[in-house]
């Protein structure tokens, strides 16, 4: 079990140690940590955000458990020089294309959710987001427009063989629930909507045994939060990914509570290669002062021994001991608690 550990900046180190702690404490046969430089901390150690150095552990390893990327000083660099290039070029770099992202509320939070607890207790979706197309990889710019002023632009757009093979990775998943797969695009004003749509629905016929629905994406971002029973596995682009993950986190009760995976093809001894990472930033605002819930990123970990190493009771063990330190009341300020970093790291570690 060979793991690339990227902290990152911000908050990042701080949550990702706890998540190494909590991987150490299983006592895992054969687990080798690397660590390496991303993110800004990189770009003024390095001289960019993804060194090759880092790239090249990545590539070596079969996991990588990522921090968070993103630093106020940087924000002046030229666009290929930022932080966040970091998270982007090792999904394009690593083929990483389907990303996963569970969101659930966990029994005895549902107060903590904005929508009211009967509904709360009815959020149990997986959203199912392409990675590496989209307008995030398309060609942009700026230029002129008629009247003279700076006027931006940026290319979206999704071939049919892109739109397949995320398909089918969220046909696979929805197997492990209910069978529903909801399609989400905007294909009444998109033509890459429309072949999206096109191609999800060709690529359904050799799944008769999923239940397949399409929705329009404003639509859905209201659904997710007045009626997200009707949701087992979400499907959408890179785009409205990942604004409808962000929203299923705020229904959960907080941010700090959301893991994510994201994978290709390229296969493990056990499972298949993947980049592991909570779905927050790197919150500079209260880095460095030990306040960060660390639950998301090791609920992370949780995914990468399910996803990479084939160990379900060990990832079922981790989420356990994470619901069972919610329930006795261990909880960051994100949740209206007073524990911090470490004391929740602790927390989870002693209910393993």
């Amino acid at each position: 079990m060979k793991i690339a550990v990227l902290p990152g900046d911000g908050i990042g180190p701080e949550v990702a140690r706890q998540a190494v702690q909590v991987l150490k404490a299983l006592d895992l046969p054969s687990l080798t940590l690397f660590e390496g430089d991303v993110g800004g901390v990189a770009y003024k150690r390095h001289g960019h955000p993804l060194p090759a150095e880092t790239l090249t552990m990545a590539r070596e390893v079969d996991a990588v458990l990522f921090g968070a990327v993103g630093d106020p000083d940087c924000d002046g660099l030229e666009r290929s020089l930022r932080p966040e290039q970091a998270i982007l070029g090792l999904r394009k770099e690593l083929e990483l294309f389907a990303n996963l992202r569970p969101a659930r509320v966990f029994p005895g939070l549902e107060h903590l959710s904005p929508l009211k607890p009967e509904i709360a207790n009815r959020l149990d979706v997986l959203i199912v987001r392409e990675l590496t197309g989209d307008v995030y990889f398309g060609d942009k710019g700026t230029r002129a427009a008629s009247d003279g002023s700076r006027e931006g632009w940026d290319m979206m757009s999704y071939s049919e063989t892109e739109v397949h093979r995320i398909a089918q990775v969220a046909f696979r998943a929805a197997r492990s629930g209910d069978c529903r797969v909801c399609s989400v695009d905007k294909a009444n004003v998109l033509e890459t909507s429309q072949v999206w749509r096109d191609t999800v629905k060709a690529a359904a016929g050799s799944h008769p045994d999923i239940d397949l629905s399409h929705m329009y994406v404003d639509n859905a971002a209201m659904q997710i939060i007045s009626d997200p029973s009707q949701f087992g596995v979400i499907l959408t682009g890179n785009l409205f990914g990942d604004i409808l993950s962000d929203l299923a986190s705020a229904a959960v009760g907080s941010i700090g509570l959301l893991a994510s995976a994201s994978m290709g093809d390229r296969q493990t001894a056990n499972g298949l290669f993947g980049l592991y990472e909570p779905i927050h930033g790197s919150a500079p605002d209260i880095a460095g002062q030990g306040r960060a819930n660390p639950m998301a990123t090791i609920l992370s970990v949780a995914m990468m021994l399910r996803h990479s190493f084939g160990l379900e009771a060990e990832a079922v063990k981790v989420e356990a001991a994470v619901g069972k330190a919610l329930t006795d009341g261990i909880r960051g300020g994100d949740l209206g608690g007073a524990h911090g970093t470490e004391a929740i790291g602790e927390a989870v570690r002693e209910r393993l």
